[in-house]
Parts: structure tokens; C-alpha cells; sequence
């Protein structure tokens, strides 16, 4: 009898299929980890920020925009670069519908950050406010959202602002509840971020931060000359950048990158 009913319960009326905006907001730990509330450097909300930052740091990567502006209140995020500006027809797609980017064309992008076509969506998704604006060739094109869904399809217009793209967005209080960003945990992952993109500016909340020598400037930041036991051993060229150096005490410290990405918690990479 019990098997009965067990059979009864699951039936073709059980199986669901879900768009990937309804997905996203379902499931959202399969896109940005564990959500929290902001009071850890691994909370959503941060890799939300870092989805926005990694498509700036991309147009970097390919030699355009040098600067990056960013602004984060408790409950809010700015970020400005001056990259190329996501083609004007393409702006609605490029930030809602899922495996839609430029990076799949080789010729688009040599090299990037972000490849799968799934970051900025995940984060339009699960805001509850978003907005994306594209300046290129002298027009500009915006688009506004709320969970995910289109409210304001702006017409494409005259502007003289510098190319690039502007994008704000709010995190979702019905997803990520009672958040607040800590700037000490944003300041820490920007400060990373011009380490491992040497020449690259981000101003944030007012605050330059600029790195020369890359990985050899991180060392310098974290250790004290008079504990190094030798100069800082650093190699770069166009491909890999290595740092290193010994100090006075026990035990090693290491500093992990995945994707720009701070690896707190360790993992193959590091271990291998």
C-alpha cells in the first residue's frame, strides 16, 4: 500500500522544467556559492561584485580601459569602466539571456576571465534592481531590471560620454536577507585584483589603487622587508608571473588565485 502511494506521489505531473532566469533564483549556489549576509569575504554578495568587476578586467586584458571605477554602499554597487561597451543591439542580451557573451569568439576576446556566457546574468537575476549602460561611437543604450525581468528597454540615443559600460545593481533582499557589504572585505578583493592585472587603476569609493610590479607588490604588501630572508624572487613575461620569498618563521602562507578570484579555502590547485 505504501509503495502505492509512493508511486502516486511521483508522477508525470512532478517533473518541472524551469527557464534559467527561474533556475538562477532557485538554485542560485550553483552560480555564486553560499549566499550569507555579507559578514564573509566568500558570501554571494562579493562574488556578485566580482561577476560585474571580471567583465571590466577583461576589456583590460584586451588593452582597453585602463580604469575602472567602482562604488559599494551597504546595499549598493557602481562599477564604471572604459572598455570597448557591449555592442548597443546586443546590451539586453548580453546581461539576461544565459550562454550569450562575446567571449565564445576567440577574436572578440584572446583572453578573459569569464568564458561560459553565465556570470552577469546570475547577477541580474538575483538583484533586485539592475542597470546596464553601454556608451559606443558616440550613442549610448540602457536597460533596467528587476529579478531578472526587463522594466525599462530604453531606445538607443546620442551621448558624448567615453565608450565603456556603466553598471549598477542591488542584490535581492528576498534572496540575500539583512546583507551589508563590508568595505574591508571590498578593498581586499580590489587590491587582489591590480596584483594580478599590473597597470591597471580601480578607484574605489574615491580611493586609487594601482599595482606596477604586479605579484612582487603583493608580497610586499603582506610581509615586512626586515622578515624577508632574501629579496622577493620574481619572474614575469607574457604568459605566468611567479613571487617568492622565505621569512624568519615557521610554516608557509600561501596566496591563491583562481579567475581573479582569492582562494581562501585552498583547493587542487594549491595542494597539487
Amino acid at each position: 500500500m505504501a509503495d502505492q502511494n509512493n508511486s502516486s506521489n511521483y508522477n508525470e505531473d512532478s517533473i518541472v522544467s524551469l527557464d534559467p532566469l527561474e533556475h538562477i533564483r532557485l538554485r542560485p549556489g550553483m552560480y555564486i556559492g553560499k549566499l550569507g549576509d555579507g559578514s564573509s569575504p566568500d558570501d554571494g554578495i562579493y562574488i556578485l561584485l566580482k561577476e560585474v568587476l571580471d567583465n571590466s578586467i577583461d576589456e583590460f586584458m584586451m588593452g582597453v580601459g585602463k580604469t575602472i571605477e567602482v562604488s559599494v554602499t551597504s546595499q549598493r554597487v557602481r562599477v564604471r569602466d572604459y572598455g570597448r561597451g557591449i555592442p548597443l543591439g546586443k546590451v539586453i542580451d548580453c546581461v539576461s539571456q544565459i550562454n550569450t557573451g562575446g567571449k565564445f569568439d576567440s577574436k572578440a576576446f584572446q583572453k578573459s576571465i569569464g568564458l561560459n556566457g553565465v556570470g552577469t546574468k546570475a547577477v541580474n537575476a538575483l538583484s533586485g534592481s539592475f542597470m546596464v549602460q553601454a556608451y559606443r561611437d558616440g550613442k549610448t543604450k540602457v536597460a533596467e531590471f528587476q529579478q531578472g525581468k526587463i522594466t525599462n528597454d530604453a531606445p538607443i540615443s546620442e551621448n558624448t560620454m567615453r565608450h565603456g559600460t556603466l553598471t549598477v545593481f542591488s542584490p535581492d533582499e528576498d534572496i540575500f536577507r539583512k546583507y551589508k557589504y563590508n568595505p574591508e572585505y571590498v578593498e581586499n578583493m580590489i587590491r587582489n585584483y591590480v596584483f594580478l592585472n599590473r597597470g591597471l587603476t580601480i578607484v574605489f569609493n574615491g580611493e586609487k589603487f594601482y599595482s606596477e610590479n604586479g605579484l612582487r607588490d603583493l608580497l610586499e604588501y603582506h610581509t615586512e622587508e626586515a622578515e624577508r630572508r632574501y629579496p622577493i624572487i620574481h619572474f614575469q613575461d607574457d604568459e605566468i608571473e611567479v613571487a617568492l620569498t622565505h621569512g624568519s618563521t615557521y610554516g608557509e602562507q600561501y596566496y591563491t588565485f583562481v579567475n581573479g578570484q582569492n582562494t581562501t579555502q585552498g583547493g587542487t590547485h594549491q595542494s597539487a
